[in-house]
């Protein structure tokens, strides 16, 4: 399997997955109570709502810029600091979708096989705190990029479960119900 071919269809459902969920809170509540979901936490120490949406958002544009060996633009830089400053300033829901909406427009606009570079070659990972991690495209992509980008989603998740908005797993999956046999469907 190509990078291409893992990371960008997993990226583009689960954005689109994440959307679908910031609509639900939205149409569920309230909108003074919906807009302080973006303020909420699973812990004092850890980041809000807002800061994962923008930080599952940072994975994507980061793995296209690494893969492609591409220096980081701007942009990557200004939405990972709106990300760490999302606690102070949470932005609202129009805000968190256009950043998803940037990220697929990302995705979409990728040659079939931008990603695919030679799965050994070395990638120079630097991480904030100045650790380096020395990786292959395959390693980063698998275990880096990909794993990143699910604790943002799903502690987006949870922040929104914990809040009371009426996810399921269904709401996780959605992607996967065209995959689905018709005549198994309602079998339990």
């Amino acid at each position: 399997m190509s990078l291409t071919t893992l990371l960008v269809p997993t990226f583009t459902h689960m954005l689109g997955t994440l959307s679908g969920w910031l609509e639900k809170a939205q149409k569920q509540m309230p909108e003074d109570q919906a807009q302080a979901l973006l303020s909420a936490r699973l812990a004092p120490d850890m980041f809000p709502l807002s800061t994962q949406i923008r930080f599952a958002c940072v994975q994507v544009h980061e793995a296209v810029c690494r893969l492609r060996g591409e220096a980081f633009p701007e942009s990557i830089r200004e939405l990972r600091d709106e990300g760490v400053d999302a606690g102070e300033r949470p932005g609202s829901f129009a805000d968190a979708q256009t950043r998803i909406e940037d990220a697929m427009a990302l995705l979409e606009g990728l040659d079939p096989a931008a990603l695919d570079v030679n799965a050994d070659q070395p990638l120079v990972h630097e991480l904030p705190n100045g650790m380096i991690l020395d990786l292959t495209a395959e390693q980063y992509a698998r275990d880096w990029a990909l794993s990143q980008f699910y604790f943002h989603l799903m502690t987006a998740y949870s922040i929104l479960r914990s809040e009371k908005v009426e996810l399921g797993k269904a709401d996780y999956i959605a992607h996967m119900f065209p995959c689905i046999r018709p005549e198994t469907i309602h079998q339990r």
